[in-house]
């Protein structure tokens, strides 16, 4: 002991020795800027792991680039003429925008007015993937029932429950309604579903991510939370993971398209909160495995959201039907939370969707609640304060009006013609269906002509269909505006392969040609900012 004593003053008075001469400043701010240094490198080191090396590099070699004199000018004024194209003509429809009130109201003319616009409108009718569900003209049918049914409630709003007492009730019933489609009956999911209804898809994401984020953070004291989604999950979690600062960790998917669940095990650590699985994928109609994504969660004690916004009101009645459907909903263990729209396949009134909790102790972390406000005490559900009750109503409305019968007689023809798209995509030269689909959209490319050529030759035959990356692909969901009209777009996808076999090439005005660059440029953050440009000029 005393030797060791003996060591360390020797080793003290050597040091102290060759420390003497130096400047005291120096010897305070060496180990300051060595700290720096270090979480520099860390920094550095960390983002290079989040983004690839590849990625960093290019990102630093374009922002030297454009240190060049005269280069950066280039570029804008490149993507400004990209962003024109990006336009394809919708900027002359605000040449003659109004920018202030008529000195004289119209009462009369105004539904004259709104008409002529709403002519101009392009023809949605069976020729949109998506975009609209339900069957028939709006003037008609289902149309006009739920159209009917927000007229009568299009002045009430749920903030006020102590007045509209109806549109409480009506929201609980819809909530309650689609938690029974989603195992709320089942054993397995615990007996406290629970929920709200939201604007749409996005806003059920946006809350049930900041809601798992608050529920982790009480309980684990996580402060810097993290969350895990596949490559093909909707891009509203890139969008929550902005607005409530959580660090994404995207997992590429496996050969199968589908969320990739040993690389979801790989990003698992002490900073996350969620994983996010889909029923099915926006992009390829695929499910993702529920199952195994439910047993990862509850090993690690983390939530598991399911995106059902397409599925939510086809799955349950697909699986009645007697079509093979995994497991997807709260009676898989480990799921904390499912967003379902109901405007879409639940065919209400747009603007209309659910997000359901496991129970009440998660649900709680979605509500914000204020007491030291002059204007009294608040609370509020959801991200929305004042929220159109007519919109409850038509969701109810549609809901009522179905039943059971009503849905699984949809689910059935539009099952039916997926599958027949899917078979006559299949016998079409040229063109693969990626994936086996799960439900109601079928994504296709090709391994003999550009994808976004055949996209162009469609969009002029009148077809709006949504193109997507990884691989370069087009998609189409099926609805019931399809089932009289599919095989009109199969020929015109024949028709438009042919095309382009024979003609290969961009055609005036197309696309392709800025679908086709996007994809392959390497530098994501330019392709970033001609989007937000893009939409920076468009509303």
């Amino acid at each position: 002991m005393e030797a060791a004593a003996e060591l360390a003053l020797r080793l003290r008075a050597a040091a102290n020795g060759r420390l003497a001469g130096q400047e005291p400043l120096l010897l305070v701010a060496a180990p300051l800027l060595a700290l720096l240094a270090a979480r520099a490198v860390h920094a550095a080191a960390a983002h290079v792991a989040d983004r690839g090396l590849r990625a960093v590099l290019i990102t630093l070699a374009m922002a030297a680039l454009k240190l060049v004199p005269g280069v950066g000018g280039y570029i804008a004024a490149q993507k400004s003429k990209v962003v024109e194209q990006l336009q394809s003509g919708s900027a002359s429809s605000k040449k003659n925008l109004r920018t202030e009130l008529p000195a004289i109201g119209d009462p009369d003319g105004v539904i004259g007015e709104l008409q002529a616009l709403k002519d101009k409108d392009v023809r949605w009718q069976g020729k949109c993937s998506g975009t609209v569900y339900i069957a028939g003209s709006e003037s008609e049918g289902h149309f006009s029932l739920i159209n009917k049914a927000y007229s009568m409630f299009s002045h009430t709003n749920p903030l006020h429950q102590d007045v509209f007492k109806s549109v409480a009730q009506l929201e609980a019933e819809v909530v309650a309604m689609t938690a029974a489609l989603l195992g709320s009956k089942e054993k397995a999911s615990g007996g406290q579903i629970c929920g709200n209804m939201t604007s749409g898809g996005t806003e059920s994401i946006l809350l049930a991510v900041k809601t798992s984020r608050d529920y982790m953070q009480s309980k684990k004291g996580i402060t810097k939370p993290e969350m895990i989604i596949a490559e093909s999950a909707h891009s509203a979690y890139d969008k929550a993971a902005q607005y409530f600062n959580i660090k994404v960790r995207r997992v590429p998917v496996n050969k199968e398209f589908l969320a990739d669940v040993k690389g979801f095990k790989r990003c698992i650590n002490g900073n996350t909160i969620m994983m996010v699985g889909s029923a099915p994928g926006f992009p390829h109609g695929l499910i993702d495995p529920i199952e195994e994504l439910g047993e990862l969660a509850s090993e690690y004690g983390i939530c598991l959201h399911v995106d059902l916004c397409l599925g939510g009101f086809v799955l349950p009645f697909a699986r009645k039907l007697g079509y093979p459907v995994p497991p997807f909903d709260f009676s898989v263990k480990g799921v904390t939370s499912i967003s379902t729209d109901v405007h879409k396949y639940g065919l209400a009134p747009k603007g209309t969707s659910t997000v359901l909790y496991r129970n009440h102790e998660i649900r709680k972390h979605q509500f914000v609640a204020v007491t030291e406000w002059t204007g009294g005490l608040y609370v509020s559900p959801t991200m929305a304060g004042s929220r159109p009750g007519g919109l409850i109503a038509g969701a109810w409305a549609a809901m009522m009006s179905l039943g059971l019968n009503g849905y699984l007689e949809s689910t059935g023809q539009i099952m039916e013609v997926s599958k027949k798209i899917q078979k006559g995509i299949d016998d079409i030269s040229g063109l693969f269906v990626i994936g086996k689909p799960d439900m109601t959209v079928v994504a296709f490319g090709s391994d003999a002509v550009d994808i976004f050529e055949v996209n162009d030759i469609m969009s002029s035959k009148g077809w709006h269909l949504n193109a997507l990356q990884r691989p370069n692909s087009l998609h189409i969901c099926v609805t019931l505006q399809h089932t009289a009209i599919y095989e009109e777009f199969l020929k015109d996808l024949e028709d438009s392969v042919n095309t382009v076999k024979a003609n290969p090439g961009p055609i005036s005005g197309g696309m392709a040609p800025i679908y086709g660059a996007a994809g392959k440029m390497p530098d994501r953050g330019t392709v970033k900012e001609l989007l937000v440009e893009f939409m920076d000029s468009s509303c």
